[in-house]
């Protein structure tokens, strides 16, 4: 979708997952969203430069990852001429005042001061990834899908345990079990017998940060 302005989900006709923001910029400087909802990886060149994030975060979180809390900008150190901003919508506010709790870029995108326009816009919904095709064109990138296959003998439910990895979604035999990220509350996620197979089961993990692969554990219990 082209626009003239970044559009919210809801424009896209998208009630939940991701989406990216593609448009030319001229140099680096200082990036301000008005709003992301609810966290956003930045890219320039495909180079990654930090994020936002709606949720507050630890700062150790915030400095490692190089991620703004409460709407700070965020300093793009990579001169460049496309910029990425892809956001995941983490779920809505379900009172108060904030109850119309729109998902993505919300306004309005400014570099040192100066409004961006002219925004291509692609819906990743994400709720077919059967459809996705092993295409990697760099694997140094951030947000990165990973697939792995398991073969069991016999199936129960179980947990798994995630806390290896930073900040993503995973998929079970194309069942979406949830999010997770490293500083919690979510590291273990569900996983009931009857989305399990006895013979071949796949694994499908979208992490905002890994770039490489990271152990995946199995739990009996929650924690």
């Amino acid at each position: 979708m082209a626009s003239t302005d970044p559009q919210p989900f809801e424009m896209l006709g998208q009630s939940y997952g991701f989406a990216l923001y593609r448009t030319r910029i001229a140099g680096a400087g200082e990036l301000d969203i008005r709003w992301v909802h609810d966290y956003a990886t930045v890219f320039v060149d495909g180079h990654y430069q930090g994020g936002f994030s709606r949720p507050l975060i630890p700062d150790a979180e915030s400095k490692k990852l190089n991620v703004t809390n409460n709407n700070a900008p965020l300093a793009l150190t990579m001169s460049g001429t496309t910029l990425d901003i892809l956001v995941e919508g983490m779920g809505r506010t379900n009172y108060g005042h904030a109850i119309v709790d729109r998902k993505g870029i919300l306004e309005s995108v400014s570099l040192n001061g100066s409004k961006l326009a002219g925004w291509q816009i692609f819906p990743l919904p994400l709720d077919d990834i059967g459809t996705l095709k092993p295409i990697v064109k760099d694997a140094k990138r951030p947000g990165l899908f990973f697939r792995a296959t398991l073969t069991l003998d016999v199936v129960g439910d179980t947990y798994l345990d995630m806390s290896r990895w930073t900040k993503g979604v995973v998929w079970v035999n194309g069942n979406n079990l949830g999010r997770y990220w490293e500083i919690g509350p979510q590291h273990r996620l569900f996983c009931p017998a009857p989305w399990l197979r006895p013979g071949r089961n796949e694994i499908v993990v979208l992490d905002l940060h890994q770039t490489t692969p990271q152990p995946i554990g199995f739990a009996r219990t929650l924690a």
